[in-house]
């Protein structure tokens, strides 16, 4: 069988898929059950782009039908001129439309479009891993900004001359978790500590971790699991926010898993927040699991949670961010450091989007 069928074949078998859906969602019952209408409207939405390039892959392949016929059968030498130009033109651009079309079939990560707890923790170095990890917010505030996503910081800690020991975030927008989940891993910096009198470069790390946020739909809380726990929120330097008990403590008595939120001066706000980050956590604790599945099969440049794994240094003497996945090396640190990763993650993306296509059969 040729590749051409063969992509005509699936994108054949995927319509007739988007057709069943499509009629789904109008279904009264379908509609009824929540849960299953949001998840066939979000395949309707997956399945759309590979609509288009249906429609203009079957639009392409007929033009270079009518093209090779007029060539075969056309005596007028104007019309098998532009008949010849035609065909040319159709034969260049076939091999990327396939190209891109392959890309179309590989599936997408259901937790994609999700939006984002961001964490982001102090590691090796002391003083100077707080200062690192305050330099990685700031970068990932400055990106979401770029992107119009919003941020929602949760909780943090900050350290004792400066940075942070850690940042908890929520991040919400299109597509947040398919961009930041890249961002999982070690981030090493190599740099002059503002303490060092001798001008040595020290090693410094601080761990990002990108988790899907979890929808109430995901995942099941029972109340009688969490334990609460009210105190005053503080502020920089040590003072209080305010003096009610509206910072929240939650812990999950059977995962043993604990979350703050203390950022809000409503303790229902903050408890709302809590609620959300900690469904996030559990459901996380399956997602691993997943992640592991991937990686035991193929390459994967997403991180499947070992927080060891070193992903990326950035150096400052030399002014270079090098990413160790795919050996990506770019001279422009400042701007990386003021939110300018989109070309690291796009280059990210395009890697593992290929590792992915070996998987397939085309």
């Amino acid at each position: 069988m040729s590749s051409r069928t063969s992509i005509l074949e699936k994108l054949e078998a995927i319509k007739i898929r988007f057709d069943e859906v499509a009629e789904a969602i109008t279904d009264p019952d379908v509609i009824a059950d929540m849960k299953r209408f949001i998840k066939l409207n979000k395949e309707y939405r997956d399945l759309e782009p590979i609509m288009e390039a249906l429609k203009e892959y079957k639009l392409t392949l007929s033009n270079l039908d009518d093209a090779k016929e007029i060539l075969a059968n056309e005596t007028d030498e104007e019309m098998r001129e532009m008949a010849k130009m035609e065909l040319e033109e159709i034969q260049e651009k076939l091999p990327e439309m396939e190209e891109n079309i392959k890309f179309l079939f590989i599936p997408a990560d259901p937790e994609d479009a999700k939006n984002t707890v961001l964490e982001i923790r102090a590691g090796t170095g002391g003083d100077e891993a707080c200062l690192f990890a305050g330099d990685l917010y700031r970068m990932y505030t400055k990106f979401c900004e770029s992107k119009k996503w919003k941020v929602d910081v949760t909780s943090f800690t900050e350290g004792t001359s400066g940075g942070y020991k850690e940042v908890v975030m929520n991040v919400t927008g299109d597509g947040v978790y398919g961009v930041l989940k890249y961002e999982s891993g070690v981030h090493r910096v190599q740099r002059v500590p503002q303490t060092e009198t001798q001008g040595r470069v020290h090693t410094s790390a601080a761990t990002v971790a990108a988790l899907p946020e979890a929808e109430e739909f995901d995942i099941e809380l029972n109340v009688s699991d969490i334990r609460k726990d009210t105190y005053c929120s503080s502020g920089p330097g040590g003072q209080s926010v305010n003096t009610t008990y509206s910072a929240i403590r939650l812990t999950h008595i059977p995962s043993g898993i604990v979350v703050t939120c203390q950022d809000q001066k409503s303790q229902l706000k903050n408890l709302d927040k809590a609620m959300k980050e900690l469904r996030t956590r559990l459901y996380n604790m399956e997602h691993q699991k997943y992640l592991d599945e991937i990686s035991s099969r193929r390459k994967t440049l997403v991180s499947t949670g070992d927080r060891s794994a070193k992903i990326r240094t950035y150096n400052y003497p030399q002014g270079r961010v090098t990413d160790h996945r795919i050996n990506l090396t770019l001279y422009n640190l400042s701007a990386v450091l003021d939110g300018d990763i989109e070309e690291i993650i796009s280059k990210l993306q395009m890697a593992e989007n290929a590792e992915r296509l070996k998987e397939s059969d085309l």
